[in-house]
């Protein structure tokens, strides 16, 4: 079974510093590796995870919520938006180009559910024919170390959601 494959980890909490994982971007000649602590490391960030690229919810609800708010995030003090998934680095690229994300927010692909599994907060999704995949939640980081972290536990986007996010800061 594929979820056995990850070693089951314990959820970081408020206070804990970020872990330093490689991740990719997609950039203008590909995908080009990041490491969080650079990307998530410095300054405030928001950063929001989802199961799954152009999945219904978050592409109907979670994502879009940060697209039309981020100016609200940033008149908060927000230095960064970043959403993250267990997708590669072109889906991550095509759907930002979808959702029109431009330069508000960096979409982070976890292909190998690294980050997600060191963040402990992995989901099996294989019931549903998606493989290892992250809960969704919402994080507010700041120099690295986890200030808030919210997890949707209900399939839903709730306290994940931007307005949620926006109403912590």
């Amino acid at each position: 079974m594929v979820a056995n494959a990850y070693r089951v980890a314990m959820t970081l909490n408020v206070g804990d510093t970020i872990p330093s994982i490689d991740l990719f971007v997609m950039g203008e000649a590909g995908p080009e590796k990041v490491n969080t602590a650079d990307v998530l490391g410095s300054g405030k960030v928001v950063l929001f995870a989802v199961p799954g690229a152009f999945t219904p919810g978050c592409s109907k609800v979670h994502l879009p919520g940060f697209v039309q708010q981020a100016n609200e995030l940033t008149g908060k003090g927000v230095d960064r938006i970043a959403c993250i998934s267990v997708n590669d680095a072109f889906v991550m690229g095509a759907w930002g180009d979808d959702q029109q994300v431009g330069d508000s927010i960096t979409m982070l692909a976890d292909g190998n559910g690294d980050f997600t599994q060191a963040m402990g907060l992995v989901m099996d999704g294989s019931g549903f024919g998606l493989g290892i995949r992250s809960k969704r939640y919402a994080a507010i980081i700041e120099d690295g170390v986890i200030t808030n972290l919210d997890v949707d536990e209900n399939g839903g986007v709730e306290v994940s959601s931007c307005s949620a996010v926006i109403g912590r800061l």
